[in-house]
């Protein structure tokens, strides 16, 4: 499974591809407002860090979803978007949401080249039209439906189990997105989803645990008490 940082600012981008490797990057409306930067200049900014860690090679090798304006209704105003931002960058991978107008959107960019991500995805069966229409990512969201009481872990396997009936799966990958606990990110990686999408500090919540903080400083006195004999 890999692991892509939900984020516009470039500290945290630069912390979370230094200290955990990340494969990815994922940015909507929230994360460029919080960035504190017009949206041209937070995804230039982002761009330009990717050239400088020579990952300017396409979606391939360092995808970075960024979302249209969320004001736009019509298919043809979508399209002529996200062909102005996919010339940024060609890590750039265009997020569509999962409207009528979106799918349609969606699946004419795709055959122009241009990839995309149908997110704002809350059902199987939404995820459906992605894996039909050949989008590069589907990202059905966790957290916001795990706050009114739904079962997330059997959602995300119904989304795998049905992208393996139909050959969707490995061709439009499954982000789980709005991760907002490590139980999430584990439950997504039991269901068989290709990628998790998360903030910094969900990530360094996963990492830690009291029984690891707890073993280091055992071990530390014991080897205060051996080192130099």
């Amino acid at each position: 499974m890999k692991f892509y940082l939900d984020s516009a600012k470039i500290d945290e981008i630069k912390e979370a591809y230094n200290t955990f490797g990340i494969d990815g990057i994922t940015t909507n409306p929230k994360h460029i407002m919080a960035s504190g930067k017009p949206f041209l200049t937070a995804i230039s900014d982002i761009a330009d860090w990717l050239k400088e860690e020579g990952l300017d090679k396409g979606p391939e090798v360092f995808p970075v979803s960024v979302e249209i304006n969320p004001h736009l209704d019509n298919a043809a105003e979508m399209m002529a978007e996200a062909k102005k931002i996919s010339k940024i960058s060609p890590n750039f991978v265009i997020k569509i949401p999962c409207t009528a107008a979106g799918v349609e959107a969606a699946r004419k960019l795709e055959k122009e080249g241009i990839r995309t991500n149908l997110t704002l995805v809350f059902s199987p069966s939404q995820a459906l039209w992605a894996g039909k229409n050949n989008s590069f990512f589907v990202s059905p969201f966790i957290g916001w439906k795990e706050d009114n009481g739904e079962d997330c872990a059997k959602y995300i396997k119904d989304v795998v189990d049905i992208y393996k009936n139909y050959g969707f799966y490995g061709k439009t990958k499954i982000i789980c997105a709005a991760i907002r606990t490590p139980k999430q990110i584990a439950e997504c990686a039991v269901a068989g989803a290709d990628i998790v999408t998360a903030g910094l500090a969900v990530y360094k919540n996963e990492i830690a645990h009291p029984y690891t903080n707890q073993g280091v400083g055992i071990f530390c006195d014991a080897w205060d008490h051996t080192a130099g004999n």
